[in-house]
This record gives C-alpha cells, sequence and structure tokens, in this order.
C-alpha cells in the first residue's frame, strides 16, 4: 500500500528532527529543548521569498550547535515567527536576534476532563435553534485530540454544501484516509512536531498504546468535545444504555473541523497548540473551542501564554474562541485561560442524574452515583473492607499493587478518591480478586460526584457517605453492603449547581477582569466517543461503545463553543466580544426551584460570581439580549497598556506597532468594556468609577433602559450615572459611569457580591455581576 505524502513529510521531518538533537546535543554538550520565537515579520528582507526560508537562512544560523535553524513551525496567522528544537545557548543567541521580539520554552498542557442541549433551553424548530437554521452555515475548530470519524454525530446526511468560503483540508494518515472528512467534518489536520520534539518519535507514536500519526482520535476526548458542540442527531443513543435517547450537539448542523494538537497520554506542547490555531484561522473557521489549559501551574502573562496569544489573533480577525476554565475546583483563583479576549468556561450540573445505593448490613441507605453497566449485586450482602485502616496510605487510595488479593478477594472494597483516576481504582481491586468498589471522597472533593463507567460493580460518594461507610466498617464485626444501580433520573432537583472540580476566581493575573466568565453544563454529558478505547480510558478495558458519559469544564466549553456557532448564525455581524457579552449579561444565577445557584463542594452555600461568573448560560435569551458590551482591538491594547506591560511586550500579542499613553486613567484595566465588573480596592476605605459601554442590538431602535443595582452588603454602594441609557435610530451606543464606594471594611474584608441590571421593561433585562475586592497593596 502506497505511503500518503502527507505522511512521508511528517516523518521525514521527524527523523530529521531526531538526528539533529542527537548531533547537536553531541557537538554542543547541551540537552535541545523548544523554544517558541515570535519574530517581527516586517524585518524579513525581500531577498526571501518566504519567511520560511528566512528563518532557514544563514541570518538566523548562530548559536554554539550552529547549522541553518530547521523550525518545527512557521506561524503566519495569528502569530508571526517560528518554534525550533534548540540548545539553551542558541536560544539565548536567538533572543539577541534584532527581528526577535520574544522566546519562550514549549510547555506541556493538559486536557480539561443527549440532555444538555435542552437544558440550556434549546427546542427544535424554536427560538435560537431555529432563527439559526441549527448553525449550518458555521464552522467549529475544535483543538484536541483528534476525532473519530465514522460516529453517527459526524454523518453529513440531509446537510447542505459546504460554506464556499471554507479553505481548510483533510490530512490524511494512518486510519484517516481522505474520505473521512465529508460536509460535517469538513475539515481534520494533526500537529505533532512539538510532542515529537519534546518526546521523541516513538512516545508520539505509540505512548505504549494505541496512537495515530493522523487526525484519529485515540483518546477520545477530541471526538466528545466536538460533537458536544456540532454533533449531529443521533437516535437511539447511550452509553451502555444510560441517558438514552436522541444525542445532538449545541449547534447540530454546524460544521467541524478538528485540529489534533493534544496526544493520548501525553498532553499538549505549546508550539502544537499555537501552530493548530494559526491553521484554523488561516482556514476560516467561525468559532474555535479549546478544552485545554494549565502549563507549569503558574499563571503566565498574556504575552508568554500561546494559548492567550493565538486566541488574540483568532479574537482580531472575528473568530470567538472558548476556553476551559480548569477543573482544579473548588480551590480558590484556580481558574486557568485569563486573557480578556477569551470566553473562559466553568462547569455546572445538569437536571439529569445516574444514582446508586450502598445498603449497609445494618439496613442504612448511602446515596452515590455510578455508570457501572455490567452484571449487578442483585441485592447480596457482601463483605466490605477499607484497606486504608491497616495499609498504609496507598492502600486507601487503592494504588496498583497496593492492596492484598488474599485480604480484598470476594469484598466490597473502599477506596479513596485522589492520586489516580477513579476508574483505574476499579482496575485495581478487580485485578485484586475485589467484587466490587466505592470510592469516597475527601475533604479535597467534598460532596461533589461524577459517574464512571467501571469495570465492576462499583460507585462514588461524597465526604460525608463516606466517612459514614468507613466508619463502619471500622465499628462493626463482620460489615457488609450490597450496591443497587438505579439507572438514569431525569428532573433533578436542585439544578444547575456549580461542579465541586470547576476551577474558580478570583483572576489570579489580573483581578479587575472576573473569571470565569460563565459556567455550562459540564456533568456527566453524553456525546460521541472513540473507538480505539473503553469507556473508562484504559487500555486494559476491552469495551467498545459509540458514546461516552464525561464530566469537566473540557465539557462544558463546546456547549459555550456551540451556542457561539448559534449566535453567530442569527447574528452574523456581531463581534467576538458582542457573543459573549450576550452569553453574560442573560445567563441565570438561579436554578429549577428558582433558589440560588449552590455549590456542589458545599451543599447549602450559595455561590457566588467568582464561582459562577456571570451565572449559567440560557440561550433563549442570549438570542436577543438587547443590549451588549463590545470590545475591539483598540480597547484590548489599551487594557494592556494600563495594566503595565510595555509596548514591545503587547506587540507579541497584536502583531501592530503599539504606542502607550504616558499615563491612564483607570491604572489596573477596570475600564476595559467588559460585561462583568469587579472592582479592587487596594487598602482601606476608597472610591472608584469605572465606565462601560453599550450598545443597542434589541429590534427597537429606540429604547430606554432604566438601572438597578443590589448590593450583599451596606458596606458598598454603587452609583450608575446617567440614570437612564435613551437609544434612537441614530445613537446606538451610550457610556455610563458605575461608582463603587467602600464606606467601611466588610467583615473579615470579604469580598462583596451584587449586580447591575438595564432594564427597558419590555423584556430585556441586562444583567452584569459586581465584585467589590479589598487587597492589600505590594
Amino acid at each position: 500500500m502506497a505511503v500518503p505524502h502527507r505522511l512521508l513529510l511528517v516523518l521525514l521531518v521527524l527523523i530529521l528532527t531526531l538526528s539533529r538533537g542527537v548531533a547537536g546535543s553531541a557537538a554542543s554538550g547541551e540537552a535541545r529543548k523548544t523554544y517558541i520565537f515570535r519574530v517581527d515579520h516586517s524585518a524579513k528582507p525581500s531577498v526571501f521569498p518566504t519567511h520560511a526560508h528566512w528563518y532557514s537562512s544563514a541570518a538566523f544560523a548562530s548559536g554554539a550547535d550552529g547549522g541553518p535553524l530547521e523550525p518545527l513551525h512557521v506561524y503566519d496567522t495569528v502569530f508571526h515567527g517560528f518554534s525550533a528544537s534548540v540548545s539553551a545557548s542558541r536560544a539565548d543567541a536567538l533572543r539577541r536576534h534584532p527581528a526577535v521580539l520574544a522566546a519562550f520554552e514549549d510547555q506541556v498542557r493538559t486536557l480539561h476532563t443527549t440532555r444538555s442541549p435542552q437544558f440550556l433551553g434549546l427546542r427544535a424548530r424554536l427560538g435560537l435553534w431555529s432563527l439559526a437554521d441549527y448553525g449550518s452555515d458555521v464552522i467549529v475548530g475544535v483543538l484536541d485530540t483528534g476525532v473519530w470519524p465514522e460516529r453517527r454525530s459526524l454523518s453529513d446526511r440531509n446537510l447542505p454544501p459546504v460554506p464556499s468560503r471554507w479553505r481548510g483540508g483533510c490530512d490524511v494518515g494512518p486510519g484517516f484516509p481522505a474520505s473521512s472528512c465529508n460536509r460535517k467534518l469538513v475539515g481534520a489536520r494533526f500537529f505533532s512536531q512539538g510532542h515529537v520534539a519534546h518526546y521523541g518519535l516513538a512516545a508520539t507514536a505509540s505512548n505504549g498504546s494505541v496512537e495515530f500519526m493522523s487526525p484519529r482520535d485515540a483518546d477520545g476526548h477530541g471526538t466528545h468535545t466536538a460533537t458536544t458542540a456540532a454533533g449531529s442527531v443521533a437516535y437511539e443513543a447511550s452509553m451502555e444504555g444510560y441517558a438514552s435517547g436522541v444525542a445532538k450537539g449545541v449547534a447540530p448542523k454546524a460544521r467541524v473541523a478538528t485540529y489534533k494538537v493534544c496526544w493520548k497520554g501525553a498532553g499538549c506542547l505549546d508550539s502544537d497548540i499555537l501552530a493548530g490555531f494559526d491553521r484554523a484561522v488561516a482556514d476560516g473557521v467561525d468559532v474555535i473551542s479549546v478544552s485545554i489549559g494549565g502549563g507549569n501551574g503558574v499563571a503566565s502573562p498574556f504575552y508568554l501564554d500561546p494559548i492567550a496569544i493565538g486566541a488574540y489573533g483568532a479574537v482580531s480577525r472575528g473568530v470567538f474562541v472558548a476556553t476551559s476554565a480548569g477543573n482544579e475546583g473548588p480551590t480558590s483563583m484556580s481558574v486557568t485561560n485569563l486573557a480578556p479576549w477569551l470566553a473562559t468556561v466553568g462547569a455546572g450540573t445538569i437536571d439529569r442524574n445516574f444514582p446508586a445505593e450502598i445498603v449497609l448490613g445494618d439496613g442504612r441507605r448511602l446515596l452515590g452515583v455510578s455508570l457501572y453497566s455490567g452484571k449487578p449485586l442483585t441485592n447480596t450482602m457482601l463483605p466490605l473492607f477499607y484497606p486504608g485502616r491497616s495499609g498504609g496510605l496507598s492502600a486507601s487510595l487503592c494504588m496498583e499493587n497496593s492492596i492484598d488479593p488474599s485480604v480484598v478477594s470476594g469484598k466490597i472494597v473502599i477506596c479513596d478518591r485522589g492520586s489516580s483516576p477513579r476508574v483505574a481504582k476499579g482496575m485495581v481491586v478487580k485485578e485484586a480478586g475485589g467484587v466490587a468498589m466505592v470510592l469516597a471522597n475527601g475533604a479535597a472533593n467534598g460532596e461533589g460526584l461524577v459517574g464512571d463507567a467501571h469495570v465492576l460493580p462499583a460507585c462514588s460518594v461524597g465526604e460525608n457517605e463516606g466517612d459514614t461507610l468507613k466508619a463502619y466498617a471500622a465499628n462493626t464485626t463482620n460489615p457488609t453492603a450490597t450496591i443497587n444501580f438505579k439507572g438514569t433520573v431525569i428532573g433533578v432537583k436542585p439544578a444547575p449547581v456549580v461542579a465541586s472540580f470547576s476551577a474558580r476566581g478570583p483572576n489570579g493575573l489580573v483581578p479587575e477582569i472576573l473569571k470565569p466568565d460563565f459556567i455550562a453544563p459540564g456533568v456527566n454529558i453524553l456525546a460521541a466517543w472513540t473507538g480505539a478505547m473503553g469507556p473508562t480510558g484504559l487500555e486494559s478495558d476491552p469495551r467498545r461503545t459509540e458514546f461516552n458519559i464525561l464530566s469537566g469544564t473540557s465539557m462544558a466549553c463546546p456547549h459555550a463553543s456551540g451556542a457561539a456557532a448559534l449566535l453567530r448564525s442569527a447574528h452574523p455581524g456581531w463581534s467576538p466580544a458582542a457573543i459573549r457579552s450576550a452569553l453574560m449579561t442573560t445567563a441565570v444565577v438561579t436554578d429549577n426551584r428558582g433558589e440560588a445557584v449552590g455549590d456542589e463542594a458545599q451543599p447549602g452555600r450559595v455561590a457566588t460570581p467568582f464561582d459562577y461568573g456571570a451565572g449559567h448560560i440560557t440561550l433563549g435569551k442570549a438570542l436577543d439580549p438587547g443590549l451588549v458590551y463590545d470590545i475591539g482591538d483598540d480597547d484590548y491594547v489599551a487594557f494592556m497598556c494600563s495594566i503595565g506591560y510595555e509596548a514591545n511586550a503587547i506587540e507579541v500579542i497584536t502583531h501592530k506597532p503599539v504606542a502607550c499613553p504616558a499615563t491612564s486613567r483607570n491604572p489596573s484595566g477596570s475600564d476595559l468594556n467588559y460585561p462583568s465588573i469587579s472592582v479592587v480596592f487596594y487598602g482601606g476605605n476608597q472610591s472608584k468609577t469605572v465606565i462601560r459601554t453599550a450598545t443597542n442590538v434589541g429590534a427597537q431602535a429606540s429604547a430606554r433602559y432604566k438601572p438597578r443595582v443590589e448590593m450583599a452588603s451596606s458596606a458598598v454602594s454603587v452609583t450608575i450615572k446617567p440614570e437612564k441609557l435613551v437609544f434612537s435610530p441614530t445613537v446606538k451606543t451610550q457610556s455610563f459611569a458605575i461608582t463603587v464606594a467602600s464606606s467601611s471594611l466588610p467583615p473579615a474584608s470579604a469580598p462583596v457580591y451584587g449586580h447591575l441590571v438595564w432594564s427597558d421593561g419590555g423584556g430585556h433585562d441586562v444583567r452584569s455581576p459586581i465584585v467589590v475586592t479589598w487587597l492589600q497593596p505590594m
């Protein structure tokens, strides 16, 4: 069989990269690392036909390892420059090149890993789905682990031709012929150069498991996120009987283009992510979905963050970018993807659950969740055992080779959550001879639960139920239990609730920008799955399913991406900032009981804007928000100037010359026209005024809005001027001032929350959260 030209080219580049790494290291005595270099593209001498020729010329051939520079990636759309594997000394030499504006080391990032469209307020043939024709003219680019193209959720049945403006392509490779693309999956590309330079060819190609040097998805994450955003309608869908019904994405007729920048078990390299952004925008996507974050665990300045840089290049060209907030909740200040041009999405629950019940030998019943679908225990009472009582920390966590088969054989084993994948603990128990497992949360996870498709009868319980279970096992002679699996339950209340794992604010880089922006469904989400892995994602799991149920802000992000696709289709003239504004100002902060949205990590606690941003998105209202807070390139530049970035650092992001003013009216970024309002007082009692500008996008050109402010504490007063906004056919934008005054410090200087609502009396309530915090001056 002939080897496709694209594959030959990629393999040649990889082999050359590896051979250069070995030779260069031997010659210079220095190890190579991959660096990303931002270059002033206008500095290219005219003698070079392309920037790639320039980068590979003698002009960049300096440093101890010498020789022509051979880039891994050349960036020319959202970013200008290249990535290359070089020694530290050569990287330093390249930094001093007059055309190099910045350089930063490649980092590994992580993935942030039915019924949800209805929970967002979408209904067939009504509202946003109908007006946007289900998103059929919009193309959603997904940066992830690739795609399994044969799934019904990627069928192009009854779809019209691909939009003529589309410039993308379909990379061929092992298991991925050109015929894998269709009118639904309009593009599929893969980027492995950064991974190969970091891990080596063998690790990237196999990683000890199934992997494909092509856009095909060996992991499942990419197929799940792509079809959550824009999966076609698939009838009789379920995950081994759970969540049965009709599966469809938020924008079921939108087109999908996948960019494989993450590799199974090895994460995602910044250099490949940036290449994915660059190609997606050049191909012509309308929306980009990025369920990736992390890095080295420390928030980098925007000019050193490839996701922020790539996203800015996309947003400046009219492409909406949604990113996941991260799964490090409920820890404070854990939110990632902080740039104000990103839509940063946290996770909430939906009104569907998969309950399980543990029945103890003394008759007590404990509640949990599970997606186990195999042979049930049929009410058989079995011995219950907690290995942490005698086996130490490793045994309590059911780590590999930590529990004694002679002790756990034939028993239900209690395992503490943490340190290893939840489903991997079940495999450890099964291989040791245990017949079932209960996975118990600790303080870090509280009462937050997600379902898993375990390989043996198993369920998860919260911290309180876990403590009860372990106390029973410790204090009872011959403790016994059984597990009953209750299937799928719909209409669960309360919902939404902020998922315990969903990352929280405040923003660790610029506290004046509230993050996350909003939450979306991210718990127990059904979507299509890879054919290369079982639903647990474990190599030893032989099962194969068309759909899988996953939880994470990775699942919430594509809900926002699909929502943006629908809004872009309904309002093609709206900017990315206007779309985000519509989603934020119409978000809800009450659940399906009509009460305040709660926090799964602490039942009974009311969530705050640091947990959910503006609230939970609801698309029925977002179609017609009344007013939007728009932001353009000049606004973002002024924001970066105001937070103290130097002009040359800003140019790394913008690709354009920047001249910051000598002084800024509000030197903290708080005047950026953001839909949320975060005011920070550095020190004692103060007053601060911030400015916002609203644009009327309602059906009536003539409209009058009045403000309403509510704050949770009398320690803060808020004044709005003017006291009304009047729009006409000739006056479409109006600015107003928000003055926040602190009359006294609240107890322990705790944040004070509230909201501003502009109402026209005709159904438009444009809501902005207000957060006031006190920080000690640096």
